[in-house]
């Protein structure tokens, strides 16, 4: 990308509780934006959103969106990321994509900037954000792995409703003031296969031949290539909670080497991107109702399994629509363009 004062950029899927997310970290982040272009579809075309103090204009996504754009975040779904970022890129625009189109096209660098920042510069023009559970589990892995190179993985997710879209959070909404209202009997999900209030769903995305679900099967095979590690060997059980906004991780990790917990505790409260809040006598840990709006990922329980020479556990939380999505994307940008490099994402709060 050439490099300039300013750029020209298009969020498509700008209406989105994503979309919404990335226009909104730009802001805070003072991305270097010459020209903001939300792009929705036309349904959602026509409404305005709010930009650095200026009402701008949803315009309806088009082939021809894109002349003249510098950079583009897509947070729109596969589909549309299948047919409208090669055209981007055609027009000239570095696409970074939120779906899973990509992710796993040898073509295409799968970034988290904490991880592998060096795989931005190999883009051909688009450029993939992982999965939101992936994102916050390699933050943590990254250190851990460097220091005892990591054998095996076991995670468990407990993933907010915001992973689905804003029509589920107005699903868990109704569902739960419907119930509290003796009306459960009622009720007709959507959504979701079945009633999501006061539940927990083993079953996010579709499932595949081998009963995991295309999210587990995600997590897997995202793992390997941002750690750049096939080696690395990952099972997983990803559940849908009644939770708005927040992804819980139970993680289990096994090392070559030996690591203890307390050495691992000082490891991660060095890595870039992390805060460790591990005071189990206090009842302190991370939890998903304190990290909505944060941006870095959290990490607490961090104890050493006894069942095995060589092991961990360690329960790892992340806002889903910023690190998890928005914000990761956007430090890719910033990377890519050259603006505050690998910026912080620690505030002066959580020292």
């Amino acid at each position: 990308m050439k490099k300039k004062g300013k750029y020209i950029v298009a969020v498509v899927g700008a209406t989105g509780a994503v979309g919404k997310e990335m226009i909104s970290v730009l802001e805070e982040r003072c991305f270097p934006v010459k020209q903001l272009i939300p792009l929705a579809s036309s349904r959602t075309a026509g409404n305005t959103i709010t930009f650095n103090d200026k009402s701008i204009v949803v315009k309806e996504l088009k082939d021809d969106s894109f002349e003249g754009v510098d950079l583009a975040l897509f947070s729109a779904g596969g589909s549309i990321s299948l047919e409208y970022a090669p055209k981007a890129v055609k027009a000239g625009t570095v696409v970074i994509d939120n779906s899973s189109a990509f992710r796993m096209d040898d073509e295409v660098p799968l970034v988290v900037p904490e991880v592998n920042p060096e795989a931005i510069f190999t883009h051909k023009g688009i450029i993939a954000n992982p999965n939101c559970s992936t994102i916050q589990m390699v933050v943590v892995l990254k250190p851990i792995h460097d220091q005892a190179k990591i054998k095996r993985v076991v995670v468990s997710t407990y993933q907010a409703v915001s992973g689905t879209g804003k029509e589920a959070m107005e699903e868990l909404f109704q569902q739960t003031q419907m119930i509290l209202n003796f009306q459960k009997d009622e009720i007709k999900p959507k959504v979701y296969p079945h009633v999501i209030a006061f539940n927990c769903l083993p079953h996010i995305d579709v499932f595949l031949e081998n009963d995991y679900t295309k999210e587990e099967m995600k997590m897997v095979k995202e793992t390997k290539k941002i750690m750049d590690d096939p080696s690395i060997r990952l099972t997983a059980t990803t559940v849908r909670v009644p939770v708005f906004i927040g992804h819980s991780e139970a993680v289990n990790v096994e090392t070559e080497t030996k690591l203890t917990a307390d050495k691992c505790r000082q490891l991660l409260k060095k890595a870039p991107g992390v805060v460790v809040i591990d005071d189990p006598a206090n009842n302190k840990y991370p939890l998903a109702t304190e990290i909505v709006g944060k941006d870095p990922t959290f990490v607490g329980r961090i104890r050493e399994d006894e069942s095995i020479d060589c092991g961990l556990n360690l329960w790892i939380v992340a806002d889903n629509l910023r690190k998890g999505a928005a914000l990761n994307a956007v430090q890719i940008a910033e990377i890519l363009v050259g603006h505050k490099v690998m910026k912080a994402v620690i505030d002066v709060e959580y020292k």
